[in-house]
C-alpha cells in the first residue's frame, strides 16, 4: 500500500473526508526542520510554499510559478495533480476545498497549520463542514520521523540590547491594551533576544517561543541535550536580562505563566491550531495582529548596515575566486558538473573566519537547468558545465556580520542571439531598479515594474517576485517590505534592504536572472517632500561578453560602468595578482 492510500485507510478509520497540509512548522516557517517536511513524505515533491489535499478519491498539490516545473517533475506518477497557484499562501487550496460538495470533515495538522490559515479555510468550506486540528496527524504513518533538531547557541550584540527590545515590546502590548505578547516566528524571536544556532538548515534560528509580558519574559526553548560551553554561557546571558528559560514542550501550557485578564496579542501566521486551541481552553483572549518586530528588524541600525557591508565584502573576494577559478578549469578542459561549481564555492566562502553556513541551497544551474527558477542541483550525475550557453549561479552566505544573496549568469561560451537578447533585458531591469529614486513612503509594489518594462516592451516577463527583504544574520527572506506585483502597502525606508532579481525562464532551453542586494538610503529633500534611491550592497560584476550593448542606453551603460569599476576597485587588493588582472578585463568600461 502506498502512502496515500495508507493516508486514505487513516481517513477512514478517524471519519474524515480530506486532510490538508500546509508546508510549514509550528512557527509558521518557509524553511522547516526534517520533522516537519509532511509533503515531502507523502509526495516527494520538497519546494517550499506549497500546500496539499487529500480526499477520499483526489489529491492535489498547490504550488507558486516557481516551482512548477520541478513539482510536474516530482509528482509524475504519484496520483497527485498539479494545481498553479494564483496567490500567495495557500488561498487558492481554501477555495478549491470551499467548492467541493459533500465535505463535512477536514483534518489538518495542529502543529504545522496556521490559525490564521486554519479560519480562513473554515470560512471557505463553511459552517456544515468541520475543520479538526490533529496534532502529529502523520504520526501514524511516519514512525521514524526525525527528532527536532538542537544545535549550539551563540548570542550577538546589538545596539539596542535585549532588555530595550523587550521593553519596546511591553509598549506595544500597552498600546494594544494586552497583558502580554506571543512570538511564534523564530526569527522575530532570535532578533529579539540577539541569539542564534543552527535548528533550521541555512537560517540561524533557535526552534523557540517567547512570551513577553509586562513583569518578565518567558523563553520557551528545546536546549536541555546542547552540551557546549557556548551555548550554556548564551543561556546564561539571556537569562541575566531577565528572561526565565522553561523548555520548548511547555509552550504549550503558556497561559499559566499569562497575568490575570490574560489577554494574549499574537500573529495567527505564527500561532498554530494546537496552541491556539490550547489557550482558547484555557480562557486566554487572543488579540490577533502583525507583532511590530518585522517592521523593526527590516530597518537595519548604522552599526548592521557597516557590518552587512562588510559581509558583501567577503562574498564577492568569494565570488571573484569562484569565477576566476571556473573559468580557467574550463579553459584548461577540466570536467566541472554543477554539483562541482556548487561545493567549489561553498568551500571559497567557507575560507573567511567570519563564516557560519550558506544562507540557502546554492542553485547551480547549466542551461536548461536554469529555466527552474528553484532548481535542486542533483547530487549525483550533475550536468556538467560546457563552454557554450549560460550558468545560473544563485547563493549567499551567513556570516557573522550579516547574510547575503547574489545570483551571476555566466555566458561560458559563444550565446544564441535569443539568450544574448535575455540577457541584455534582464540587466537593464535590474539596472533601471537599481538607479530609482522614488518619494518617501512608496511602497514596492509601486516600483516593481521598473524591472520588469524593458522585458514587457519585449513581450517577456517572469513569474517570481522581484526583489524581497533580508535579514541581518537571520533569514535570506524577510518582510514586511518586497518588490513584487502583489498590492504590498509597506512602504520601503531607509535602513531597509532588498533584492533586485528580475529573470527570464525558457523551459528546456535557458534561464536568466541578476541578482544584487541593495541598501534603500535618503535622497534628499525638495520642494516636493523627500526621497528615496538605492544603492548596491553586492560586489560581483556582471559579465558583459554576452551582452548586445547597443540595447543599453546611455544612462544604463554609465550605471554599469561605475558599478564594475567599484566592484574593480574595492575587490582587487584582496585577489592574487592573476585574479586581478583577470578581474580587471572583466570589469573594462563599456563604450556608449
Amino acid at each position: 500500500m502506498n502512502k496515500l492510500e495508507s493516508l486514505r485507510a487513516l481517513m477512514r478509520s478517524r471519519d474524515w473526508d480530506a486532510v490538508v497540509l500546509t508546508g510549514s512548522d509550528p512557527h509558521g516557517s518557509e524553511y522547516i526542520p526534517e520533522r516537519y517536511k509532511q509533503i515531502r513524505f507523502l509526495s516527494g515533491y520538497g519546494g517550499e510554499a506549497s500546500g496539499l489535499v487529500v480526499t477520499t478519491d483526489e489529491a492535489g498539490l498547490w504550488t507558486d510559478t516557481r516551482y512548477l516545473i520541478e513539482a510536474r517533475h516530482a509528482l509524475e506518477g504519484s496520483g497527485i495533480t498539479l494545481h498553479p497557484q494564483k496567490r500567495l499562501g495557500c488561498e487558492d487550496l481554501a477555495r478549491w476545498l470551499g467548492e467541493q460538495r459533500d465535505l463535512t470533515r477536514i483534518a489538518v495538522d495542529a502543529l504545522t497549520t496556521s490559525a490564521g490559515f486554519a479560519d480562513a479555510l473554515q470560512q471557505a468550506v463553511g459552517e456544515e463542514c468541520e475543520v479538526v486540528g490533529v496534532p502529529e496527524l502523520l504520526a501514524p504513518l511516519w514512525p521514524d520521523c526525525p527528532e527536532l533538531p538542537q544545535t549550539p547557541l551563540f548570542t550577538v550584540d546589538s545596539r539596542e540590547g535585549r532588555r530595550a527590545k523587550l521593553d519596546f515590546l511591553r509598549d506595544f502590548c500597552r498600546t494594544r491594551h494586552c497583558d502580554a505578547l506571543l512570538l511564534g516566528a523564530l526569527d522575530e524571536v532570535a532578533w529579539t533576544l540577539d541569539v542564534r544556532a543552527s535548528d533550521i538548515e541555512y537560517n540561524p534560528y533557535v526552534i523557540s517561543y517567547l512570551l513577553v509580558s509586562a513583569n518578565e519574559a518567558v523563553w520557551y526553548v528545546l536546549k536541555d541535550s546542547v552540551a557546549d560551553p557556548g551555548s550554556e554561557d548564551a543561556l546564561e546571558r539571556i537569562a541575566a536580562d531577565g528572561v526565565r528559560i522553561e523548555d520548548y514542550s511547555a509552550a504549550q501550557l503558556l497561559a499559566d505563566d499569562l497575568p490575570e485578564g490574560k489577554r494574549l496579542f499574537c500573529c495567527p501566521r505564527s500561532l498554530n491550531v494546537a496552541l491556539r486551541d490550547a489557550l482558547r481552553n484555557a480562557g486566554v483572549e487572543i488579540v490577533a495582529g502583525e507583532t511590530p518586530v518585522a517592521a523593526r528588524k527590516a530597518v537595519k541600525t548604522e552599526d548592521e548596515i557597516e557590518a552587512m557591508q562588510r559581509a558583501h565584502l567577503l562574498d564577492g573576494i568569494a565570488m571573484e575566486k569562484f569565477l576566476f577559478k571556473l573559468e580557467k578549469a574550463l579553459d584548461a578542459g577540466q570536467e566541472v558538473s554543477e554539483r562541482d561549481a556548487a561545493l567549489w564555492l561553498g568551500a571559497l566562502r567557507a575560507q573567511s573566519e567570519e563564516y557560519l553556513s550558506d544562507s540557502f541551497e546554492t542553485i547551480s544551474a547549466y542551461g536548461p537547468s536554469a529555466a527552474l527558477p528553484h532548481y535542486v542541483t542533483p547530487e549525483r550525475d550533475a550536468p556538467l558545465l560546457r563552454q557554450e550557453g549560460l550558468y545560473l549561479c544563485d547563493s549567499g552566505g551567513q556570516y557573522l556580520c550579516g547574510t547575503t544573496d547574489i545570483t551571476r549568469t555566466v555566458p561560458l561560451g559563444e550565446c544564441s542571439q535569443q539568450e544574448k537578447e535575455d540577457y541584455t533585458l534582464v540587466l537593464k531591469g535590474h539596472i533601471a531598479l537599481a538607479d530609482a529614486v522614488f518619494p518617501e513612503g512608496t511602497p514596492g509594489c509601486r516600483i516593481d515594474a521598473l524591472a520588469r518594462e524593458p522585458l514587457w516592451k519585449a513581450h517577456r516577463n517572469f513569474g517570481h517576485g522581484t526583489g524581497h527583504g533580508v535579514g541581518f544574520l537571520l533569514g535570506v527572506h524577510e518582510g514586511p517590505q518586497d518588490l513584487r506585483q502583489d498590492l504590498n502597502p509597506t512602504p520601503l525606508q531607509a535602513g531597509m534592504v532588498l533584492s533586485d532579481e528580475p529573470g527570464l525562464y525558457r523551459e528546456g532551453q535557458h534561464g536568466v536572472r541578476h541578482e544584487n542586494l541593495l541598501l534603500c538610503v535618503s535622497d534628499g529633500e525638495s520642494d516636493f517632500g523627500a526621497w528615496l534611491r538605492f544603492e548596491p550592497l553586492t560586489l560581483c560584476h556582471f559579465d558583459c561578453s554576452a551582452l548586445l550593448v547597443e540595447l543599453l542606453d546611455e544612462a544604463e551603460i554609465r550605471w554599469l560602468n561605475a558599478y564594475q569599476e567599484r566592484v574593480y576597485t574595492t575587490l582587487s587588493p584582496y585577489l592574487s595578482e592573476a585574479e586581478s588582472l583577470w578581474l580587471r578585463t572583466k570589469t573594462a568600461p563599456l563604450q556608449d
